[in-house]
């Protein structure tokens, strides 16, 4: 029985509904516990913003060691990573502001996600199959053949990435002391995520 093997590609887009950002402190001091006193107190003021309902703490590291002039030693030195999921994006504006406002060493995000992608999926993939069937249909009309029954589907993998470029500013901010960006100046609209499956379809060629 003669077969036509052809492609399909499905892309649905989905307004992202979760958000991770990237936080990093760090503070110096005579000694290592100096240190680690001022870093406490840098993110005194950010801990409950993380506390509230749609915010989770996914990493907390910290990071203590001593700071060396040549050979040395000259006091210590202090750090704390944090990565922050934002499942609530209604609370992520007051969340950067907090953030920015308490001068991270380093912020990044936020970075778009999706918290759950099976439906988008599952579209995605009947768009793959309709694809690869209307392109087995134009074969089988140019060799003046019909279209028989799927014979075998070989599943591609699934991709989610941006739809769009993120045109939040903050991303990346590795702010100077007392100079923080404006937060509230900032595009921080949820992004355009989409999803694109790909297939392998084989079909048989009927007389």
């Amino acid at each position: 029985m003669a077969e036509v093997v052809t492609k399909g590609v499905g892309r649905v887009e989905r307004t992202a509904d979760r958000a991770e950002v990237q936080v990093s402190f760090e503070a110096t001091g005579s000694t290592r516990a100096e240190a680690v006193d001022r870093l406490t107190g840098r993110v005194a003021a950010l801990e409950p913003a993380f506390a509230r309902p749609g915010v989770e703490v996914r990493s907390r590291q910290l990071t203590v060691n001593d700071n060396w002039d040549g050979s040395r030693r000259s006091g210590g030195r202090a750090s704390q990573n944090y990565v922050v999921r934002v499942d609530d994006v209604t609370v992520l504006d007051e969340l950067l502001a907090t953030a920015v406002a308490a001068e991270p060493t380093w912020l990044g995000g936020p970075n778009w996600q999706l918290s759950d992608d099976a439906e988008a999926v599952a579209e995605a993939q009947g768009e793959a199959v309709a694809d690869a069937r209307r392109r087995a249909e134009g074969y089988a009309r140019a060799l003046g053949a019909r279209l028989g029954p799927l014979q075998r589907l070989a599943d591609g993998d699934a991709e989610t990435q941006w739809a769009v470029e993120s045109r939040a500013a903050v991303a990346g901010y590795g702010g100077s002391p007392g100079v923080p960006p404006q937060v509230d100046q900032l595009s921080l609209e949820a992004q355009r995520i989409a999803v694109t499956v790909r297939c392998t379809a084989t079909w048989a060629l009927l007389d």
